[in-house]
C-alpha cells in the first residue's frame, strides 16, 4: 500500500530526524550574459576641490553615505597628477601596467561602480599632446575641481561578483 504524504509533511520529517538538504547547486562558471535589474535610490553629484586624491575622495563620499552599490555615471574636472592602470596581456592571471605622471591634464570621464563598498573607477583624460584612460589608482590629484555624479543603487541589489575577473 502506497502512502502519499505532502511537500511539507516531508520537509517537517526531514527536519525532525536531523537530516539536511545538500544546498542548491551554485553554477561553476559565469553564465555566457549576466544581468541585474535595479532602481537608482538617488542621485548624488559629488564635487572634489583642489589637492583631493580622486579615488581616496569617493571612497571617502562612499563610506561616509554608507552607499553598499552604485554606479559611477559622469565626471569632469582637472588634475595636476595622474595614476591608472591598464591590462597588457590577454591570459590569465591579469598583469597590470601602472602609469603616473604629474602635470595639467583635463579630466574627461569617470565612470565605474561601487561594488559592496569599493570604488572601482575608470577614467579618461588628456593634455594637449594625448588622451589617455585607465582603472584609477590613488595619486590621481585634483586641480580646479572634478565633479562626478553617481547614481545609488536600491539596497537590495547585489553586485558581489561583477567585477571578478576569477567569476569566468
Amino acid at each position: 500500500m502506497k502512502t502519499k504524504i505532502s511537500l511539507s509533511a516531508l520537509i517537517v520529517a526531514i527536519a525532525v530526524s536531523g537530516c539536511r538538504l545538500p544546498p542548491p547547486a551554485q553554477p561553476a562558471s559565469a553564465p555566457d550574459i549576466h544581468t541585474i535589474t535595479s532602481n537608482f535610490d538617488r542621485v548624488v553629484v559629488v564635487r572634489l576641490r583642489n589637492g583631493t586624491d580622486v579615488l581616496e575622495g569617493l571612497q571617502r563620499f562612499a563610506e561616509m553615505q554608507n552607499i553598499k552599490n552604485a554606479v559611477i555615471l559622469s565626471g569632469i574636472g582637472s588634475l595636476t597628477q595622474y595614476s591608472v592602470h591598464v591590462v597588457n596581456n590577454t591570459s590569465f592571471p591579469p598583469v597590470n601596467t601602472y602609469m603616473k605622471e604629474s602635470g595639467p591634464s583635463d579630466l574627461l570621464n569617470v565612470n565605474g561602480y561601487i561594488i559592496n563598498g569599493r570604488v572601482h573607477a575608470h577614467l579618461t583624460l588628456s593634455d594637449d599632446k594625448r588622451a589617455l584612460g585607465g582603472h584609477l589608482e590613488s595619486g590621481t590629484k585634483v586641480f580646479t575641481f572634478a565633479i562626478i555624479t553617481i547614481g545609488v543603487l536600491d539596497k537590495r541589489t547585489n553586485l558581489e561578483k561583477i567585477d571578478d575577473y576569477n567569476w569566468r
